[in-house]
């Protein structure tokens, strides 16, 4: 589970994934025998500061760089968000949750907001990729479900309805889940996003009544550029669509 909580990806693993992350070294000799490379694959993030839960307190001042929290609990959870909430965060990059118990922690991680379900779409035109322009940002379209409706199809339809371009979906590249306070009220919006080609483009056009001003065909590099001016949550699901495209191309 990875949350964007203001825009801050907070990821949450199990205890295997965390004891990898923790001892690189160890994940690198495994993968290394398993690549076809020359070099072992190198951790995801080097880590600013390391917590164990176990033996320490979570407190204001780690709360910087890349973190990594050792054996959290639920307890864990409800601290950090409470610390999120109130104390100086500037210079927090990411936190990355080594779980006791992965389900028990996402359960912390959801209990304070109200969960709205979502979906959308990275839609593929030969090599290129189509954004939207909206409020001042580069964004993928994507949008609330319908009663009764899947995550297939609300992708489908809310790519259609704020580009006007028609799509087959194809296999779901990752999920999402995002934090905005609406009315008052503390959302995360968990988003389901995948990937899709074109059907049809000749009625191409932004959605101006959801503050959609333009739209665009980017290839990979304009896409990065693009991203420079983005949210953290579209970046990570744009470069997970990119390299497995890249890794299928190479399989």
């Amino acid at each position: 589970m990875i949350v964007f909580l203001n825009d801050r990806p907070i990821r949450l693993v199990g205890p295997k994934a965390a004891a990898r992350l923790a001892h690189p070294s160890l994940a690198n000799a495994k993968n290394a025998k398993r690549t076809s490379f020359s070099q072992p694959i190198q951790p995801e993030t080097d880590y600013d500061q390391i917590v164990d839960a176990r033996l320490e307190a979570l407190k204001e001042d780690a709360l910087h760089g890349h973190l990594l929290i050792l054996n959290a609990t639920p307890a864990t959870v409800e601290k950090l968000l409470v610390l999120l909430q109130k104390a100086d965060a500037n210079r927090l990059l990411s936190v990355t949750l080594g779980c006791l118990n992965k389900d028990d922690c996402e359960t912390a991680m959801k209990k304070p907001f109200k969960v709205i379900k979502a979906a959308g779409g990275v839609v593929l035109k030969a090599d290129k990729l189509l954004l939207m322009f909206r409020r001042g940002v580069w964004d993928l379209p994507k949008g609330k479900l319908d009663d009764g409706e899947s995550s297939r199809q609300g992708a489908a339809r809310e790519v259609e309805e704020e580009t006007g371009v028609r799509v087959a979906v194809g296999e779901r590249i990752c999920t999402t889940w995002h934090t905005y306070i609406q009315n008052g009220n503390r959302i995360l919006k968990r988003t389901k996003w995948y990937r899709m080609t074109v059907l049809d483009d000749r009625h191409m056009a932004p959605q101006e009544d959801e503050g959609i001003e333009k739209l665009a065909w980017l290839d990979r590099r304009d896409t990065q550029l693009a991203l420079t001016n983005s949210f953290s949550s579209i970046r990570y699901v744009i470069n997970t669509a990119l390299n497995e495209t890249l890794t299928q191309r190479f399989e």
